[in-house]
């Protein structure tokens, strides 16, 4: 038997939701499935580029709260999102999250439209409108650009780690080759450990042939400076807020993703390094 009291706090949940709902009205956008749509689009682009599984699940039960679901579920892991919410017909779904990379711009504005549907009720027609622009926008930089500030942060990498100015221009050229051998093989080589084993090992080999023939000083310094930018900074930083958080699938499995990167990178190095 449920209490009058339990039975008055049901009554204006729905009540609350009927509201909702009636505001939607008129609307294009007003089913548990179309919410549900939204929910998963914002949580699958911040999952996509760089955003951690305790900030997508927070984010996507926030905007179905704002829609009048209070009672949603969210399972998150980096290859994939399970969302669940409880309207008149309960609604789950699954999506397959294949590919990811770094774009914290995309992250930013699904932050900013979370916080206008929460703050300002935007209506689920704009909110789902401003998503499939956000989810279909290219990267915010040119590859070309990328490749340049990777090969100038390279050099910055080696004089920050004591190396001589003679070993600025040495890592310039070595890192912008091992990502641009990153950014190409990534097109090609379904595999990511692959892609970053040979551009380490370009790298390498293009450290030790400059130092060879006396173009720098320092080799160790060099190749340092040159592999900073595919060091998974990004990764190790999510594993851990996501393992301080609980999440310990996402942690680990982020942790497990970084460390074969950074092998990936110390083997082609290695082996550059015996063969020459």
């Amino acid at each position: 038997m449920v209490s009058e009291k339990g039975n008055g706090s049901f009554v204006k949940a729905e009540a609350h939701k009927d509201a909702i709902q009636s505001s939607l009205a008129g609307t294009d956008v007003c089913s548990d499935h179309d919410i549900l749509r939204i929910c998963l689009l914002a949580g699958k682009i911040m999952l996509q580029n760089g955003g951690e599984t305790s900030r997508v699940e927070d984010t996507m039960m926030r905007i179905a709260a704002a829609y009048g679901y209070d009672n949603s579920h969210s399972y998150v892991t980096p290859t994939g999102i399970l969302f669940a919410i409880d309207g008149t017909a309960p609604a789950t779904r699954l999506i397959r999250i294949s590919e990811r990379s770094t774009n914290l711009q995309k992250v930013t504005i699904v932050n900013d439209i979370s916080r206008r549907i929460c703050g300002d009720g935007m209506t689920p027609v704009e909110a789902l409108s401003l998503l499939q622009e956000t989810d279909t926008q290219p990267f915010a930089y040119p590859e070309w650009l990328r490749i340049a500030t990777a090969a100038l942060a390279s050099g910055c990498f080696a004089i920050m780690f004591r190396g001589g100015w003679s070993d600025f221009m040495p890592a310039v050229l070595a890192g912008g080759i091992g990502f641009l051998l990153v950014v190409l093989l990534n097109r090609f080589v379904p595999v990511k450990f692959f892609a970053e084993f040979l551009a380490a090992a370009a790298i390498g080999g293009t450290a030790v042939l400059l130092t060879q023939n006396g173009v720098g000083a320092d080799l160790n310094i060099i190749i340092i400076g040159s592999v900073m930018p595919l060091v998974p900074g990004l990764h190790i930083t999510n594993a851990v807020r996501d393992l301080m958080a609980g999440h310990l699938v996402s942690g680990l499995s982020k942790g497990a993703e970084a460390f074969l990167t950074a092998f990936a990178i110390g083997s082609g190095i290695a082996v550059v390094l015996s063969l020459l």
